[in-house]
């Protein structure tokens, strides 16, 4: 399966889905945005490859059957409403693979379900991975357009919690640097986590 690291989408096209579900060249488009991201999730959670793959036709055979009536609200983001598919089709897999005649594969995905409480924490959970995965990918962005002292500077305060001095004397650079790196590196990542939440 290709992967694509950029799984955002637009309303435009989710509108073309809804108004011609048989638009061949929308739904190739969608899947090549999003078929990778609910793949990485399957794999994520411990599915084998071809097991990922097969949940991630399912999660696009159920929004190709939804897409009819679905109605995109800009205040809210069709990604954790993907997710939600695919959580959905992720546990109907494991389901299956419990029944009696199911081959016996994926017993670390089973065990994994069985640790998961309820299904709000598991929803939490999902949601917490899916925000690690936006934020993980906005550092990266982030951190190919600054210097590298400016990366630096904002990665000892800020992710190892260093105070400013002390940042400053590892860098050779004075306190207000620090800070004003720091501060320049926290507006692109928010800037770079709004554009990646978007639909």
């Amino acid at each position: 399966m290709a992967h694509d690291s950029n799984p955002s989408t637009s309303s435009t096209l989710l509108g073309r889905l809804r108004q011609e579900p048989a638009d061949q060249a929308a739904w190739v488009e969608f899947v090549r945005r999003y078929g990778p991201q609910v793949y990485r999730w399957c794999r994520h959670w411990r599915l084998q490859e071809a097991d990922a793959e097969d949940v991630t036709q399912a999660v696009l055979v159920r929004l190709s059957a939804r897409m009819r009536t679905f109605t995109y609200d800009p205040a809210k983001r069709f990604r954790a409403y993907l997710m939600t598919l695919a959580r959905y089709a992720w546990c109907d897999f494991l389901e299956t693979s419990k029944q009696p005649g199911a081959g016996g594969g994926g017993s670390d995905v089973l065990r994994l379900l069985e640790t998961v409480a309820a299904g709000e924490d598991l929803v939490r959970r999902l949601e917490e991975q899916f925000d690690q995965e936006v934020l993980a990918e906005a550092q990266a962005r982030v951190r190919q357009r600054v210097e590298p002292h400016t990366w630096e500077a904002f990665r000892l305060t800020a992710l190892e919690g260093l105070s400013g001095a002390e940042a400053a004397a590892r860098l050779g650079l004075n306190v207000a640097t620090v800070y004003k790196a720091k501060s320049k590196v926290q507006q692109l990542l928010h800037q770079e986590v709004a554009l990646l939440d978007q639909p």
